[in-house]
């Protein structure tokens, strides 16, 4: 049967690989792509950039609205074609507001598995969730476990726990996998990334202070996980093809991360060329970072320091299982961070890249 992949989340950078990704693995897949009304014309302008013919359809549409903002038409002709659902539309912001948080991570992930509980001939679905489900959890982190009594250090991580509670109720009668990535950086060959965030906001904040010495932030002996996006990209398509993948969750993190001072330093050298040489508690820097018209200067927001202190471990001991012997693995951050560092010092002052901070 020909594979017809339902797509939310485009253009955004994560699902436009994943595309490419699927069309590599499978040339002669149809693409169904959810595209909310402002996104059309961009989105529009990628696809002709991957694909040459008309091996897809853009749907406008919302997850925030019933039935995905779509017409019995479009509907029904989804429901008799679409063989497997990525659902990746998302608002990732750390500092996004509660209500807009609920409504598009909550509220539309209910719309979209009342989706896929219509489609006649699913053979997967697949949810992108996070590692940080896990809140202010600490230690060791399994990928069988979700509620655990944890609070959240923000509203994207609470809106993103709560749901996957509502996909996790489902799986049992749908054949699901939930994709739990950690912090994703670019692309480990090319250092190609849509934003500078997460990671990048470190970069920065170096940048400000490049020609003064640089201090560490905080004892930093929590582990940062990092993770490129062709391995969370190449690992979930390896699996959404996988039978033993249907019905389970996966932490595609590093399974040998670095402290976050080891990865602050390795950033430190790459970029600017000297190690850091005093250290700031973590305490004074998020004071200052609390400041609006610093904040704003250094362009960093304060809700990545918390991802600077985690106490969490996360065990990917079945997403290792299950992708041994597919040549698909978690690059080492020293091995590729001079790609990411490249490609930021080329890009650093592209409007689109960066994350305004308020």
């Amino acid at each position: 049967m020909k594979r017809t992949y339902f797509i939310t989340g485009f253009p955004g950078f994560i699902s436009s690989k994943l595309i490419q990704k699927l069309l590599m693995e499978d040339p002669n897949a149809h693409f169904e792509l959810l595209v909310y009304k402002d996104q059309y014309y961009k989105a529009t302008i990628e696809m002709d950039k991957l694909v040459k013919d008309s091996r897809y359809t853009i749907i406008k549409g919302d997850i925030t609205l019933p039935d995905l903002g779509v017409d019995e038409e479009t509907k029904n002709r989804l429901y008799n074609k679409v063989t497997h659902v990525f659902h990746l539309a998302a608002i990732y912001d750390l500092a996004v507001p509660e209500d807009l948080a609920y409504k598009v991570n909550v509220t539309g992930t209910e719309h979209v598995l009342q989706f896929v509980r219509q489609i006649y001939s699913l053979e997967r679905f697949v949810y992108f969730s996070t590692a940080f489900v896990s809140g202010d959890r600490a230690g060791e982190i399994l990928e069988t476990e979700l509620d655990c009594g944890q609070s959240f250090k923000n509203h994207y991580e609470a809106t993103k726990y709560e749901a996957e509670l509502r996909v996790q109720r489902h799986i049992s009668e749908l054949p699901t996998t939930i994709i739990r990535p950690g912090i994703v950086m670019g692309d480990s060959k090319t250092g190609e990334t849509a934003k500078f965030d997460g990671p990048y906001f470190v970069m920065r904040f170096l940048d400000k202070f490049a020609r003064i010495p640089i201090p560490y932030i905080g004892k930093g002996a929590a582990l940062i996980n990092l993770v490129p996006i062709d391995f969370v990209v190449n690992a979930t398509v390896f699996l959404a093809n996988d039978q033993r993948a249907s019905g389970s969750v996966y932490h595609l993190t590093d399974p040998n991360p670095l402290t976050a001072r080891k990865a602050y330093r390795l950033i430190c050298e790459t970029l600017l060329g000297k190690k850091p040489s005093y250290t700031l508690p973590t305490s004074i820097v998020y004071k200052t970072l609390s400041v609006p018209s610093f904040r704003k200067w250094v362009q960093v927001e304060r809700e990545t320091l918390d991802y600077f202190q985690l106490k969490a471990a996360y065990n990917c001991d079945q997403a290792c299982e299950h992708l041994r012997g597919s040549g698909i693995e978690c690059p080492n951050l020293a091995d590729y961070l001079q790609q990411e560092v490249t490609y930021y010092k080329e890009h650093r002052h592209e409007h689109e890249k960066l994350i305004q901070v308020n």
